[in-house]
């Protein structure tokens, strides 16, 4: 069968890092890299124009949203994720998992017993009136069942249903369904949700392989296992066994154990096929990530902070807003190249902020995802050079020096 993806290891670092290609039937990603998060198929104040400027190499987009909102059938009638938002390069879609978990438990508690388009039983139950808290995501052996908060209606995700959307918006690289879990969690409650993990990893395998999609769009499957070395080696044997193009790296991780369970997991895991760290971007853990052996991120990060004002520099994080910026003339970061830095100075960008002008927010993204894309690649041109270490001192020792307005 004909392989939607290849992926080339051209150099190998210290650790495992390592630095290749990634191709795509859009395009290819060199390696590693860091992937701009456009979750409703846009990033965020950004056109597909300035991501090309910035040097975005693909865009991740979020399956939970584009299922609930336009919906996987419009999404599919406008041509496809790429044609949709005009962008022609590489592109992925996560499972929607994450967000059944994480969003799910936030909305209210009375909840319809009637499933969208499903004749299954719901597994949403009506709040017991001596219970502490609302049952809003229930999980079974099957899937999960969640409550829309455009309208409340209940939706139930099977790996099967997770991966028929993403067949229909149509990215190039898509995810197995999985549970993301705490790192919180008890090591019991991590071994049930990493069983139920490899059960839908497989489904979601045999049912992607069984669609003419599978020779266009590459499945990736998900290990997890929170912070035990035991359940992340477990899961990288079990995921790395199965046929998948690719391997995602899940779960939310406390900042100290990144860099542990990310090299656990990668040790394990079949080195010919990419890695991607999933919701990882903060600077810091890029370098760790790197070192450890993935490939590709992504993170909301820059341009969430951006939007609110903060800005990455070589010297720590800034933010905008502080008054000693209000009539200081230097750019954003005197030794970055971007469009922001190239045209504006704080002062200026402190003035759209305080006056609301949403130009403000618009450079400070442009200039964060600027400032992490090429770390990234700056990254990979070290691995090539053979002076990634030395790179990762000289650039933590003056980052993490600096003097950043937030700490």
């Amino acid at each position: 069968m004909k392989k939607p993806l290849a992926f080339d290891i051209h150099t190998k670092g210290p650790g495992l890092a390592r630095a290749g290609v990634i191709r795509t039937p859009h395009g290819d990603i060199a390696t590693p890299a860091f992937i701009a998060v456009g979750t409703k198929a846009a990033v965020r104040g950004l056109t597909v124009d300035m991501l090309r400027d910035i040097g975005v190499e693909a865009v991740l987009a979020n399956t939970y949203h584009l299922y609930m909102q336009p919906g996987e059938a419009l999404v599919r009638t406008m041509g496809g994720l790429h044609e949709m938002m005009g962008w022609k390069g590489p592109t992925m879609t996560d499972s929607g998992g994450f967000q059944v978990f994480s969003l799910g438990a936030g909305y209210g508690t009375n909840v319809s017993k009637i499933l969208k388009d499903m004749t299954v039983r719901p597994l949403l139950k009506e709040r017991d009136e001596e219970a502490t808290k609302p049952r809003l995501v229930e999980i079974d052996h099957d899937g999960a069942a969640f409550k829309s908060p455009l309208d409340g209606i209940i939706h139930y995700i099977t790996p099967e249903r997770s991966i028929e959307i993403q067949h229909a918006i149509g990215a190039d690289i898509i995810f197995a369904f999985d549970e993301c879990t705490s790192p919180s969690e008890s090591k019991a409650y991590q071994r049930e949700a990493l069983d139920r993990t490899h059960r839908w990893g497989k489904r979601s395998l045999e049912y992607h392989l069984s669609r003419p999609e599978s020779e266009r769009q590459a499945l990736f499957g998900i290990v997890q296992g929170g912070r035990y070395e035991d359940l992340r080696k477990e899961s990288a044997t079990a995921i790395g066994a199965m046929d998948f193009d690719g391997f995602g790296i899940g779960g939310s991780f406390d900042k100290q154990d990144l860099h542990t369970a990310v090299r656990w997991v990668n040790e394990v895991l079949p080195e010919g096929k990419p890695r991607h760290l999933l919701g990882i971007g903060e600077p810091e853990d890029l370098f760790l990530g790197v070192e450890n052996g993935c490939d590709t991120f992504d993170c909301v990060a820059p341009t969430r902070l951006g939007r609110h004002g903060t800005l990455y520099t070589k010297d720590g994080k800034i933010h905008i807003s502080n008054t000693k910026y209000s009539a200081d003339i230097s750019p954003l970061d005197p030794d970055c190249d971007c469009y922001a830095c190239r045209n504006y100075t704080r002062a200026y960008i402190a003035h759209l902020y305080k006056s609301r002008e949403m130009l403000g927010p618009m450079l400070c993204s442009i200039h964060n995802l600027y400032f992490i894309v090429n770390l990234v690649k700056n990254m990979r041109q070290a691995l090539t050079d053979g002076t990634f270490l030395s790179y990762k001192k000289e650039f933590l020792g003056r980052y993490q020096a600096g003097k950043d307005d937030l700490k």
